[in-house]
């Protein structure tokens, strides 16, 4: 070995000079070959939003038939409703004869009247009520407070038709039959709703609460300036749940009163009904007029539907 073999000794303290790498290349994807795992997600995620539009524009299609076939049907004449050769389009063309019948044979307006008076003080009520028991359920500590919320849940599943006779004894002791307030008071009992506050208040930030009782405000002053603001989406979707129910409800307005002055609209459709036997045309022109208001009321609420679902605690700001 010679002395020009042995590598030159560093000095000390010399440091070490670092030869740059090169960068390392990501090898060449050849065409052909199957998509990178991103595309796959991309695609099957594509796929799946695909798939899922259909089966719901399918299943839009499908519960709309039957609305459409309603109202095309209100517009033909008593024939061409019974016409099986043109049950699609009627044969001597649209009208509104089954509309200026329902109306000259039926007093509609005072029935529309008594039914939006009937289901806006029950809505009115109702949501007064309930509110105040999930308020006093969900933030207020008494004797039998589990008891009585286990009760009113149990009473969820009594179904409103098994209390028609006590109701009607209850309202014939205290003479109030052939009235509006027989027709309310009974309808103003709705435990469903007062579960479904009592879970929403829970849900509500307890901070909020404190904070107004360190400025001195009291239970009431907290439910009516605190809560209630904050659960106005809430209010409004369980305000048109419980007016639907009143409206279209038609067993307890029909036991209840015998005036026809104080008949609600599907009382007084039915009776009408009853009187000059069945015509398809009237009944699909009264089923019309009878939805109309709670097409529009759901229309004007429905963002306050959707908000109460898809947003809790401080969403209601």
């Amino acid at each position: 070995m010679t002395s020009t073999d042995i590598p030159a000794a560093r000095p000390a303290g010399a440091s070490r000079t670092v030869r740059p790498q090169r960068p390392v290349r990501p090898p060449r994807r050849r065409p052909g070959r199957e998509p990178s795992r991103t595309n796959l997600t991309l695609g099957t995620s594509r796929t799946a939003r695909v798939a899922a539009l259909t089966v719901l524009c399918v299943g839009a299609v499908l519960w709309l038939l039957p609305m459409a076939w309603a109202v095309l049907t209100a517009f033909k004449s008593e024939q061409d409703a019974s016409d099986p050769l043109h049950w699609l389009w009627p044969k001597g063309g649209l009208t509104f004869q089954a509309f200026r019948t329902v109306w000259d044979r039926g007093d509609l307006p005072l029935w529309m009247f008594n039914s939006l008076l009937i289901a806006a003080c029950v809505t009115v009520i109702t949501v007064l009520v309930s509110a105040m028991a999930g308020y006093a359920f969900s933030r207020t500590v008494f004797a039998g407070r589990r008891g009585l919320f286990a009760l009113t849940v149990a009473a969820v599943l009594v179904p409103p038709q098994i209390l028609i006779v006590p109701w009607f004894q209850q309202m014939l002791s205290l003479h109030l039959l052939d009235t509006y307030a027989a027709v309310i008071l009974p309808q103003t009992v709705a435990p469903v709703m007062v579960f479904i506050l009592k879970k929403h208040f829970d849900s509500l930030p307890r901070e909020l609460e404190e904070a107004a009782r360190i400025d001195g405000a009291g239970h009431w002053r907290i439910f009516w300036s605190v809560l209630l603001p904050l659960s106005r989406p809430m209010l409004a979707a369980v305000s048109i749940f419980v007016f639907i129910g009143a409206w279209n409800n038609f067993l307890w307005p029909f036991v209840s009163t015998s005036d026809p002055a104080l008949m609600t609209l599907p009382v007084g459709i039915t009776s009408v009904k009853d009187a000059y036997g069945v015509q398809y045309a009237q009944s699909m022109a009264s089923a019309v007029l009878a939805a109309l208001p709670l097409v529009v009321v759901f229309m004007f609420f429905q963002r306050h539907i959707v908000k109460s679902v898809a947003t809790t605690g401080l969403g209601g700001q």
